[in-house]
């Protein structure tokens, strides 16, 4: 087993953590020794039962779990100037923290679109409330031989309900 060091002990997360490139090249070293790879993304604010639920369930799908998050402008232009509550760098320490995460890659642009591009995943998923059109990188993915693949989100959670109820 290799000794982690004292740095590592202290955050861990930090060995999940890929700037694009090195997603990249991780992802290319895992392909070669027959990993599959499989894709998802979101803002994941006040991560939540249900999106614990939703990630393990893609992990389920292939061998290493890349987890795209949308970075802290990203989450504002999709969510509102009130958003996000939890700021990137807590959002990908705590989903790096999942033993079933293999890579957290924090994505600027409005889509993944161009991180799917780079990173050539077997699978894409989503959840299950995506129309299967709208899901952006589908077209891509299927192109090279990948498959999408939509699930089900646990009912009754929701960060925005969540954030409702803080409010009340």
């Amino acid at each position: 087993m290799p000794v982690m060091s004292h740095q590592e002990k202290e955050n861990p997360q930090n060995k999940v953590i890929y700037d694009w490139k090195i997603a990249n090249s991780r992802i290319y070293e895992w392909k070669q020794k027959g990993f599959e790879i499989v894709f998802t993304n979101g803002c994941f604010d006040l991560l939540h039962r249900g999106h614990v639920d939703y990630l393990f369930k893609a992990a389920l799908l292939g061998d290493k779990l890349v987890v795209g998050l949308n970075s802290d402008a990203s989450v504002t232009k999709l969510k509102g100037d009130n958003r996000p509550i939890i700021e990137v760098a807590g959002r990908a320490s705590i989903i790096a923290a999942f033993a079933f995460v293999d890579a957290v890659v924090i994505f600027e642009e409005n889509t993944p679109l161009q991180l799917i591009e780079v990173l050539r995943p077997d699978f894409l998923v989503k959840g299950a409330d995506y129309q299967n059109k709208e899901i952006v990188g589908r077209e891509f993915v299927e192109s090279i031989g990948g498959k999408v693949v939509m699930i089900p989100f646990m009912k009754g959670y929701s960060t925005s309900k969540i954030i409702q109820k803080i409010k009340k």
